[in-house]
């Protein structure tokens, strides 16, 4: 067995078991041992007679987390990395890790947050491309960005992000603040900025963000940019909102929008991935009794679901590397941002459970969004939608079903490297991204997944550029002088610099 490497490469374990030091007794003994268990288990729980989607989604899901309990790797005495620097370092690097975590636990007690969060403040290292809110709502508030170009595109842009968010993500440092790429390229950008409910909010429903989000950032946008159509961009849950919206507006023949951008965003819930481990009648009693006890699910709640999706990469590789190698990763921007949760209102959060994730109503042309019942076929207006391959929150494969749904002029979609944050917020250069992206026209017979995978070829490289590219080829040739800040002739007075005062309540 001496000298023997664990057969690790095609499993999910081939980085894990990659160094030589595994291939030395008895270290390969218990990688082999464990592949081959984990092999042994993984099939026994897949395409059982009588069993449903559902529920090899949870068999699948507890196996998985039971895994890497016996993970070899993720224990000192049977690590042969971590018994390697331990000897080597006289066990230094776990008196570090026993000061990591007196720190880390010390900080969680007074809600400080991950170490260097201080480094990122909101207004002046991240959410600081300059601008005005324009409007502020009992749900929101709207921000212009100021113009960095002389001339711009007639035709403005209105990002709706996610509620579960803070609308930061999407204006990060400036060299991945998607609003700065924008604003760089000659767009107006207006961004939602999305209010942290608290219980006093337990009864805003999904129609209040429409009408107090959605539809008032539109009908201020066209008060300030009025004659010109609007390009209409939703992320997440805020793309779903986006949808609902846009069908609703043709529902009404209003044609205000110019195109529909969807980053990560689901329509189709019949396959929404393993966050249904978590959605099931029983489940969703329990988290509405929970919700309505405090009116609102927090932040940390939401946090521990998307975390047990991915436990190694969130929390075995974290621990190992902080407590028993003794080694702190900085804070970069984008973990910040995942530090600074936001809560979801009770009836909201209950109705979206309930009509989109466990009836599917938006899909199946049941939903009703201000007492109108909506058909997202109505939608025909371009789409751009963006998936992102290795999504556990919005599965690519479902976010790409919204083209068979609409009607749309042209739908093209992309799908990118990346995970649902990492993968939307790429910057417009990073060499480890790739992407694929094709346009079916009006008509047109739509790819299936896998024949989308084998049909279009990846580009390298961010998908921001095409999207630019794209954006560009359907606004006005003609460039205009940019909009005033905001339009006080009609009511729209600037209300105080970006980033506002939504968005800085904890």
């Amino acid at each position: 067995l001496q000298g023997e490497a664990p057969r690790a490469a095609g499993t999910p374990y081939a980085n894990r078991f990659a160094d030589p030091a595994w291939s030395k007794f008895p270290f390969n003994v218990l990688a082999e041992s464990f592949i081959s268990v984990s092999d042994w288990a993984r099939e026994a729980v897949r395409n059982v007679p009588g069993a449903d989607a559902a529920a090899e989604n949870i068999v699948g899901f507890t196996v998985r987390e039971g895994l890497e309990l016996v993970a070899p790797d993720n224990y000192l005495p049977t690590n042969p990395q971590l018994i390697r620097q331990t000897i080597d370092e006289n066990g230094r690097n776990l008196v570090r890790g026993v000061k990591h975590l007196a720190e880390d636990v010390t900080r969680t007690f007074k809600g400080l947050g991950p170490i260097g969060v201080e480094n990122y403040q909101v207004g002046e290292h991240v959410a600081a491309t300059p601008g005005k809110v324009i409007l502020r709502t009992p749900l929101m508030e709207l921000i212009q960005y100021s113009p960095q170009t002389e001339t711009v595109y007639a035709e403005p842009v209105l990002i709706v992000p996610a509620w579960i968010m803070k609308y930061y993500i999407l204006d990060l440092s400036p060299k991945n603040s998607l609003v700065n790429y924008l604003t760089g390229l000659g767009h107006t950008v207006f961004m939602v900025s999305w209010k942290n409910p608290t219980a006093e909010d337990r009864n805003v429903t999904m129609d209040d963000y429409l009408t107090l989000g959605v539809h008032a950032a539109l009908d201020a946008v066209t008060k300030v940019v009025p004659k010109h159509k609007v390009h209409a961009v939703g992320y997440c849950i805020g793309g779903t909102l986006l949808a609902i919206a846009a069908a609703e507006l043709a529902a009404r023949d209003d044609d205000r929008l110019a195109s529909v951008t969807m980053f990560a965003a689901q329509t189709d819930f019949s396959e929404p991935g393993e966050l249904s481990i978590f959605i099931s009648p029983a489940q969703l009693a329990m988290l509405e009794a929970m919700m309505w006890k405090e009116g609102v699910l927090e932040s940390r709640q939401m946090g521990g679901a998307f975390q047990l999706l991915r436990t190694y990469d969130l929390l075995w590789a974290p621990t190992i590397g902080t407590y028993l190698r003794g080694e702190r990763v900085g804070v970069n921007d984008l973990m910040s941002w995942n530090a600074d949760g936001t809560r979801m209102a009770y009836r909201m959060h209950t109705d979206y459970l309930h009509q989109l994730y466990l009836n599917n109503d938006l899909a199946e042309g049941r939903y009703v969004a201000n007492g109108e019942q909506l058909e997202l076929s109505d939608i025909r207006v371009p789409m751009f939608v963006v998936g992102t391959e290795t999504d556990h929150v919005a599965p690519w494969r479902s976010v790409y079903k919204v083209g068979k749904l609409v009607r749309s002029t042209d739908y093209t979609f992309c799908l990118t490297s990346g995970g649902h944050n990492a993968g939307i917020i790429s910057g417009p250069q990073h060499p480890k991204r790739r992407h694929r992206v094709h346009t079916s026209r009006s008509g047109a017979r739509l790819l299936s997944p896998d024949k989308y995978l084998e049909k279009v070829e990846p580009l390298p490289g961010s998908w921001w550029p095409t999207w630019a590219k794209w954006l560009e080829e359907r606004s006005s040739p003609r460039k205009v002088a940019p909009p005033s800040m905001g339009a006080p002739k009609q009511g729209l007075k600037p209300l105080g610099k970006a980033p506002g005062t939504y968005v800085l309540a904890k």
